[in-house]
């Protein structure tokens, strides 16, 4: 009886792992784990996002204000056209040039992970915590 609970917790504890690991997904980008916890460089791009202050135009989650709704858009922007948008900005659409930001020129390739995390779906709050 003991040998059939004991074969019956590790099973289960087999289960839990196998269920934690789905919860995982890990590109060249970005690792995140339930949705919210992630690698200290995307934790970066989220730290960038909030200190330039980017909701105030793109949402608060990223769904779009006067700006456009960067779940959306970052679906197809190439990392080349992320870049240009961020360093020279469109002026015309009301969009500044960051690149005297040093903050935001040293994070770009963080920036983009987050918020590629974001549009693919693999970040689910906008709001994230480091993974530990």
């Amino acid at each position: 009886m003991r040998l059939a609970w004991l074969a019956g917790a590790a099973l289960w504890a087999g289960l839990g792992a196998l269920a934690s690991e789905q919860d995982r997904v890990q590109t060249d980008l970005y690792t995140v784990v339930d949705g919210y916890k992630v690698d200290p460089a995307t934790m970066e791009g989220f730290r960038t996002w909030r200190a330039a202050a980017c909701d105030r135009c793109h949402g608060a989650n990223q769904q779009g204000l006067v700006g456009p709704s960067l779940l959306e858009s970052m679906k197809t922007l190439s990392r080349a056209d992320f870049d240009k948008t961020l360093l020279d900005g469109r002026l015309e659409k009301g969009m500044p040039s960051w690149k005297e930001s040093k903050r935001v020129v040293d994070n770009l390739d963080h920036l983009y992970a987050y918020l590629k995390g974001r549009s693919d779906g693999a970040i689910t709050r906008a709001k994230v915590e480091p993974l530990r």
